[in-house]
């Protein structure tokens, strides 16, 4: 069962409702696709997404340089290819550009692999459970009024999520975003887990003072309350707050990760499967943090996620937030709050082809 080919595709997927982030307008999803096809006919893909257009093309062109690498190896040996891929890219690794290159690839394999065991990746991976809980992170975000916020948070609540995160850090004060989350707890009730995510805005003290009030208003975890690269700070906040700190979307190596859960500055580790390089690593990370009693989660892409964390006995919650529903004939389904894991072979996900063909680019 060895590669036999590899094609690499670039799309331009516009997004089903344009928001603001970091300041900027979101309007695309910017996906490298990878897939291969092995010597018995079994095709498997993968793919990570960017939001910003900004070397979206190098690195399209970069997974196409190091696919070549794969012709002749066994899919069953994603270890001994993931190897191969970050050796030849050694000289500008580890992490960061290298990683997101290869991740497509990575899961392309793991795909394929699961594919021809007849299994699905989730049980592959180790098969902790067939669900995981999900939590709706889709436009709760800082530019949403309190009514807006309270609106969005209501339609999550009947679309069936049993948790939500929202984006804060932009109020003058704590109490300020104490509100925000006053806004989505009166409608979503008190059986409903509300997690905050103030993307690295606050130094360590602002961070005190607002982690307390917003343990207080009944949050789930805080995330990225202050510049990741702080662990110091972070493990800090970890021991003086009750809520669980949530961080690790913007680590790109296992050694990072090692070096944050010896800290102990997270009760929450999430892995961004491009920043981590793919299937591969990402498994790493969850063992590690088993070692330490964190629970993990993945960012973003809850269609794959959902086998990963389903796979780990320490895996938390999948981030919903859809950004390639529109290249797939369909999502996982939600029951009961939870995302159930595909049960077909593979990711158990399939392609639409006319969409890939229309937003293809290069």
């Amino acid at each position: 069962m060895r590669v036999a080919s590899v094609t690499v595709d670039l799309l331009r997927v516009p997004s089903v409702q344009p928001y603001m982030a970091a300041g900027r307008e979101i309007r695309d999803y910017w996906h490298v696709l990878a897939r291969i096809v092995t010597d018995d006919n079994v095709e498997g893909f993968g793919y990570v997404v960017i939001l910003n257009a900004a070397l979206v093309k190098p690195l399209a062109d970069a997974t196409r340089e190091l696919a070549d690498l794969l012709n002749g190896m066994h899919v069953f040996e994603p270890e001994a290819a993931w190897k191969k891929l970050t050796q030849a890219a050694k000289w500008v690794g580890p992490g960061g550009f290298v990683n997101c290159a290869i991740a497509p690839l990575d899961i392309a394999i793991w795909d394929a692999a699961a594919k021809a065991a007849h299994q699905p990746l989730y049980r592959l991976l180790g098969g902790s459970r067939d669900r995981v809980p999900a939590y709706a992170s889709d436009n709760l975000w800082y530019n949403l009024s309190l009514d807006e916020l309270a609106t969005s948070a209501q339609k999550h609540i009947a679309d069936g999520f049993r948790a939500m995160k929202l984006r804060i850090g932009n109020e003058e004060t704590p109490q300020g975003e104490v509100r925000r989350v006053a806004a989505v707890r009166e409608v979503a009730g008190d059986g409903v887990r509300i997690m905050v995510d103030a993307t690295e805005t606050w130094e360590t003290n602002q961070a005190l003072q607002a982690g307390r009030a917003l343990q207080d208003a009944g949050i789930h975890w805080l995330e990225d309350p202050i510049d990741h690269q702080d662990v110091t700070g972070m493990s800090r906040l970890a021991n003086v707050l009750h809520v669980p700190i949530a961080t690790g979307e913007h680590l790109y190596t296992i050694g990072e990760f090692s070096q944050l859960f010896a800290a102990r500055a997270a009760g929450v580790g999430i892995i961004d499967l491009a920043r981590i390089g793919g299937v591969t690593p990402w498994r790493h990370v969850a063992s590690l943090a088993l070692t330490s009693n964190v629970r993990i989660c993945g960012h973003v892409l809850p269609e794959l996620h959902v086998h990963l964390v389903a796979a780990i006995p320490n895996g938390h919650l999948v981030e919903y937030v859809p950004r390639s529903e529109r290249i797939l004939r369909s999502m996982p389904t939600l029951k009961d709050g939870n995302l159930l894991a595909p049960s077909a072979p593979g990711l158990g996900l399939t392609l639409d082809e006319e969409a890939v063909r229309r937003f293809r680019v290069a």
